[in-house]
């Protein structure tokens, strides 16, 4: 099998510098095309820039440049641009069987920021199925994956249906929990892998620094709906495939944890920090339609309208809502992010009635100093 595109994250720390974010898109057949640029001229105290290429190549092709401020460095702000790949590599199609399978299903078995207690044993289990708990769901709606797992790939960049000697099977946390498992060495070519390592048939883990398969990120955003739908939530599967197929549910009227990274303490890709990407499909779209890698203009999945951003570091969480450049579909609910419990937020971001506040098109990021932070559907 082809190995599926990859969407390769890199931030970029400034300091009182204004930002101009150029994001090169390239086809399958590694052809540039025509991409938006972002600007922002606001002064950035301590801020992420995130910058996303999806190639069929392993080489970034984004680039980041920076150009020196005269406006106070009071004003704190952040541009974030994310490109998908407009032509999918990979073959995740939806069935019905979905979300009821594993351990308390998609959303876990693990209260809310309940640490996981049972450590995973190293050769005790078959490559064959993943095993669920502990945080650990499995992922049993996607036709071209056996076991559970949301990708298998090896070093070479070659992927698997089954999970098996020498790949690296990864495999989705519960809301709010991201996976510790990922080699250090790391491919040379530039692809990136995560997951548990099949070897002799047996599951071994591939990061040694943790006993536990799923952790809980920072403590401070929650997403929350005010409307009458289900929204089915994606999570891009990174360090790995990418591929859109990590559910986060928020049920209609109800709440979810976000999965808000340390980006000081989690996965880096050649020395740059990452945060955590999400897609989010339009209301009424079930998990099993929505988190899949979509096809050309089926409106999710990696065609989904609106994409969301989270990430802390050195004190700092970054919060971002940004336009899918591959949907210019209006989704069917307007967001936007606020503080909560007396949480301190700098900046004003939301999409309300098709535009985004400040440009209107670009997408908007808000910092979070304290407290804690929502993203509301409404």
């Amino acid at each position: 099998m082809a190995a599926p595109a990859n969407h390769n994250h890199q931030h970029v720390h400034l300091n009182k510098r204004a930002v101009v974010t150029t994001v090169v898109y390239v086809d399958v057949q590694g052809h540039t095309i025509q991409g938006p640029d972002a600007t922002s001229t606001a002064a950035i105290a301590s801020s992420i820039v995130e910058t996303t290429s999806t190639s069929s190549t392993p080489t970034p092709t984004s680039t980041s440049t920076q150009a020196d401020s005269t406006q106070a460095a009071s004003t704190q702000a952040a541009s974030s641009t994310q490109a998908a790949s407009s032509a999918p590599q990979s073959t995740e199609t939806s069935s019905s069987s979905g979300s009821s399978s594993g351990s308390g299903g998609i959303s876990g078995d693990l209260g809310n920021f309940v640490d996981p207690t049972e450590k995973f044993e190293d050769g005790v289990y078959d490559c064959d199925t993943l095993p669920t708990g502990q945080g650990v769901i499995a992922i049993d709606w996607l036709s071209n994956l056996n076991g559970g797992f949301s990708s298998i790939m090896n070093e070479n960049g070659d992927t698997s249906s089954t999970c098996q000697d020498g790949y690296y099977c990864s495999y989705a946390c519960q809301a709010g929990m991201s996976k510790t498992q990922w080699p250090s060495e790391q491919p040379s070519s530039g692809i990136s892998v995560g997951g548990l390592y099949c070897k002799n048939g047996k599951l071994y883990k591939s990061n040694s620094n943790s006993d536990y398969l799923c952790e809980w990120g920072t403590q401070n955003a929650n997403f929350v709906s005010e409307i009458s739908k289900d929204v089915a939530i994606c999570r891009t599967d990174y360090p790995g495939s990418e591929n859109m197929n990590i559910p986060t549910l928020l049920s209609a009227g109800g709440t979810a944890p976000v999965s808000v990274v340390d980006s000081s303490t989690y996965y880096t890709w050649k020395g740059g920090k990452t945060s955590t990407q999400y897609y989010v499909n339009n209301a009424g779209v079930s998990v099993e339609d929505g988190c899949i890698w979509g096809t050309d203009g089926s409106g999710v999945g990696n065609w989904a309208p609106v994409v969301l951003g989270a990430g802390t570091t050195d004190g700092n969480t970054y919060l971002s809502l940004i336009p899918n450049p591959n949907n210019e579909e209006q989704p069917n609910y307007n967001i936007k992010i606020v503080a909560a419990d007396g949480g301190s937020v700098i900046g004003d971001c939301k999409y309300e009635n098709g535009q985004y506040n400040g440009s209107g098109s670009d997408g908007c990021t808000v910092t979070l100093t304290s407290g804690s932070a929502k993203f509301v559907f409404y």
